[in-house]
């Protein structure tokens, strides 16, 4: 695999286990996400990180329905996960995707890794494109983490602390002496909106906004979610007074680790 995203995902959610696999239509929330992810025209593959624990053995067949490849690797060390897929299938290109994004736009993420790509080959080398870490402007949900198998090894390498191994990314964002770092910012500041799910809030949430958006024969896009929130503004509250789990707003991650 060239260009693959990474999803990464777990049972044991401390705030919501086991929603991943919760049902979402006529498919899960991981099952949403994968067919969201197979509308892409920039990636070659994908791939589901979990851990290699028996409580998570369920994913594994969830990934065999979904026809998707799974790793099993360190249930702590979510970096080493991370590296040890990125080498078993030589993935080159890798995006980072959390499973708890059932509203992920593959559009947006194939617009970024276009980018990306472009300035790679034009000499304009670029290590690291995210539209969530360097400075959030999309809804929680969108989030999108590229970055080069070189930057992703030189980071298994130096990163120490723990929350660098937790994370995957804070020991390349935090050290742009050492990577070379873009960020993608959205036209108008959404930053405000949560489409992650973490919580029961969220849950909820997105049980409406999939309800009466859910199409028999596509997704729906990001433009859609923002049109019908506009005429109900009152969604949006639902969830408004959710906290991100980790103190550093950067962690994006709801636990999905």
């Amino acid at each position: 695999m060239k260009t693959a995203a990474i999803i990464q995902a777990r049972m044991a959610s401390t705030r919501l286990p086991g929603k991943v696999l919760f049902p979402l239509g006529a498919t899960t929330v991981l099952g949403q996400l994968v067919d969201r992810l197979s509308l892409s025209e920039q990636l070659t593959g994908i791939v589901v990180a979990i851990p290699d624990t028996p409580k998570d053995e369920v994913l594994v067949h969830a990934c065999r329905a979904l026809r998707v490849h799974c790793f099993q690797g360190d249930e702590n060390d979510l970096l080493n996960r991370f590296f040890e897929a990125a080498t078993k299938f030589e993935i080159e290109t890798i995006v980072r995707i959390t499973a708890d994004c059932p509203f992920f736009d593959p559009f947006l993420m194939d617009e970024m890794l276009v980018e990306f790509a472009r300035w790679n080959q034009s000499g304009v080398s670029t290590d690291y494109y995210t539209n969530c870490t360097l400075r959030r402007t999309f809804p929680r949900g969108l989030d999108v983490e590229i970055f080069t198998r070189d930057a992703l090894e030189k980071t298994h390498l130096e990163a120490k602390q723990p929350h660098e191994r937790e994370h995957v990314t804070p020991y390349i964002y935090t050290h742009p002496d050492r990577f070379r770092l873009r960020s993608r910012e959205c036209a108008t500041d959404m930053s405000e909106h949560r489409w992650v799910l973490d919580t029961d809030a969220d849950w909820r949430f997105i049980l409406k906004v999939n309800e009466a958006l859910a199409k028999p024969d596509g997704i729906f896009t990001t433009d859609e979610i923002q049109e019908y929130l506009q005429t109900e503004p009152g969604l949006k509250r639902i969830n408004a007074d959710v906290k991100q789990k980790h103190a550093d707003n950067r962690f994006h991650g709801a636990g999905s680790k």
